[in-house]
């Protein structure tokens, strides 16, 4: 109910909001009547304003809109209003390919050919793992990123896929944002899971600062920081180790890993500190990894860190035979 005892504009409606003096420091969009001008009907002109309610009184409230200007409504001209959710941050509205574009600071030697949006990379990178001891191809670095238009019909763009991989004696994999058209269309054009013993993965995004100033500074742990251009390894003797790559001022983490026997230890948050205090000293903002959606301990961590997911993807297998 309007805080105002003031008879209100005729074109307003009388408990037609849900604003008040509770709201000061939320996100409203309020819609109020301009007063002495005609609106297209012949009625009263309205307007609406989106921004961050700074006062509120018995008279009049200020918005200040996401531009800094700000707007004085007295009370008896508001026709609706209501509280709506915080704007996403920068990071969370850059569109799923944009930031997977990122990732491709990782692997900067990779073989790469670009069809429309859609890029191929291969490289034949492979990375041990405890049930993989001779390893296995590093999917992000020997597959397609899939996401956006490829400038063709789809079974046309599935076929230059394969004939790239082909050429390069791999398999051909396509990294699709999950449920999303392109995900949809290769499945219907044969293509199957490629790790269906793994759940989806996870893209999480997060603000670089906040990150460190969740994690402080962590302990002396014998860390060794080894730099190669824009990216460097972080590790802990052969406990424990990470990876960070700089891109513009995005900073992306991978293959974060603590031997077992020295897990629980704090090793993995001092890796990332680490990592992450290289990147902010060379002008990164945003911290970004990778992780699947089974991991319930890295996932854990990782969101007392302050990162959260800006979008899933998985791999797909081409049709073989």
């Amino acid at each position: 109910m309007p805080a105002s005892s003031e008879p209100q504009h005729p074109g307003a409606a009388p408990g037609a909001h849900t604003l008040g003096p509770h709201v000061v420091g939320q996100r409203v969009v309020v819609r109020r009547v301009l007063p002495g001008q005609t609106g297209p009907s012949g009625g009263p002109a309205l307007t609406d304003v989106l921004g961050i309610c700074r006062s509120w009184t018995q008279q009049s409230c200020v918005i200040e809109r996401a531009d800094g200007d700000t707007v004085e409504i007295r009370v008896r001209d508001i026709v609706s209003g209501k509280p709506v959710p915080p704007r996403a941050s920068v990071r969370q509205r850059v569109t799923a390919r944009e930031a997977e574009l990122h990732t491709l600071s990782m692997w900067p030697d990779l073989d790469r050919s670009d069809l429309g949006d859609w890029v191929l990379r291969a490289g034949g990178l492979l990375e041990p793992e405890p049930e993989h001891p001779r390893g296995r191809l590093v999917a992000r670095a020997n597959s397609v990123l899939a996401m956006g238009d490829p400038g063709v019909p789809l079974p046309e763009a599935a076929s230059a896929v394969a004939e790239f991989y082909s050429a390069h004696a791999q398999p051909a994999l396509a990294q699709v944002e999950v449920d999303g058209e392109n995900d949809q269309e290769l499945t219907r054009l044969g293509w199957t899971a490629a790790r269906p013993d793994e759940g989806d993965a996870l893209f999480q995004v997060a603000s670089l600062a906040r990150v460190l100033r969740t994690v402080g500074r962590p302990p002396g742990t014998g860390m060794v920081l080894t730099e190669d251009g824009d990216r460097a390894t972080v590790s802990v003797g052969t406990h424990a180790r990470t990876r960070v790559a700089l891109d513009g001022d995005w900073a992306g983490l991978h293959a974060t890993w603590v031997a077992p026997t020295h897990r629980r230890q704090g090793l993995a948050v001092a890796v990332i500190a680490e990592a992450l205090d290289w990147a902010a000293s060379r002008g990164a903002t945003t911290a970004y990894l990778q992780v699947v959606e089974d991991n319930h301990p890295a996932l854990g961590l990782y969101r007392r860190l302050g990162f959260t997911t800006h979008h899933a993807y998985r791999f797909l297998a081409g049709p073989t035979g």
